[in-house]
C-alpha cells in the first residue's frame, strides 16, 4: 500500500485550504512541475522537451543543487521558466525542529530568489508554514499539486507514471514530476506522451506566479 494519493482528496485540500493544491477548473491550462533539481544532464533533457511545445513549468529546486549547478539554474530562469524554493537539504518538515527546517529554507532562499515554496515529501507544519512566510514574504505560497505522477517510486512502473497523469489530471491540475536520477527513468518515458497528448488537445502548459 503506498503512503501517498496519486490524486489528492478533495478533503485534504479543504482541511490545508491555505496551501495551493490546484487553479481555475475553467481554463484548459496544466501547470507542469518538477522538483528536486536541478541536474547537470536530466533538467537540461526536461528544458528541451518543454521547448518543443512551447511549455512553460515551475521548477522546485534544491538550493544545494543551484549551488553545484548554477548554469543549469540560470537556463531554467532564461528560458522563461518558474522556480521555487524547495529547501536547501530536503529535509522532512515532520521530523526536524521548526527552527532548523526554517533555517533551511533560509539557506535555499540565499540561492532561489522566489516566493513560491514546495515542502519536501509534501510534509509541513502549521508552525513551519508560517515560518516559511516570514522568509519569503507575506506574498509567499505554499504549492503542493493534485497529480502525483509517482515518477520517484520504482514501485511504479514508467507506464503506470504516465497513466498516473493522463488519468488524474484535468484543468488546473498542478502535476509533479522529477528532475532527478531516481526519478529519471519513469520520468523520461512519461513526460513526452503527456506534452505530446495534451499539446494535441490544445491544451496549455504553464508555470505558476
Amino acid at each position: 500500500m503506498h503512503r501517498f494519493f496519486i490524486k489528492t482528496p478533495w478533503l485534504i485540500k479543504q482541511i490545508f485550504g491555505n496551501y495551493i493544491w490546484n487553479f481555475s477548473r475553467k481554463e484548459a491550462t496544466v501547470y507542469l512541475t518538477f522538483d528536486d533539481g536541478p541536474h547537470p544532464t536530466i533538467t537540461p533533457w526536461v528544458l528541451e522537451q518543454l521547448k518543443t511545445y512551447n511549455a512553460l513549468a515551475t521548477f522546485f529546486c534544491v538550493g544545494e543543487n543551484v549551488e553545484r549547478y548554477p548554469k543549469v539554474y540560470r537556463r531554467i530562469l532564461a528560458e522563461g521558466h518558474a522556480v521555487g524554493n524547495h529547501t536547501q537539504h530536503h529535509p522532512n518538515g515532520w521530523q526536524i525542529p521548526t527552527e532548523t527546517y526554517i533555517a533551511d529554507v533560509r539557506q535555499a532562499a540565499g540561492h532561489i530568489q522566489s516566493h513560491l515554496f514546495r515542502p519536501p515529501y509534501g510534509r509541513i507544519k502549521k508552525a513551519q508554514a508560517q515560518g516559511v512566510k516570514t522568509v519569503l514574504g507575506a506574498d509567499a505560497k505554499i504549492i503542493m499539486w493534485d497529480v502525483l505522477s509517482c515518477d520517484f517510486d520504482p514501485a511504479f512502473s514508467k507506464e503506470q507514471c504516465l497513466t498516473n497523469v493522463l488519468q488524474h489530471m484535468e484543468a488546473g491540475s498542478i502535476i509533479v514530476f522529477h528532475d532527478s536520477e531516481k526519478a529519471a527513468p519513469n520520468m523520461m518515458y512519461a513526460l513526452p506522451v503527456v506534452l505530446q497528448q495534451l499539446a494535441a488537445k490544445n491544451i496549455v502548459f504553464n508555470s505558476i506566479v
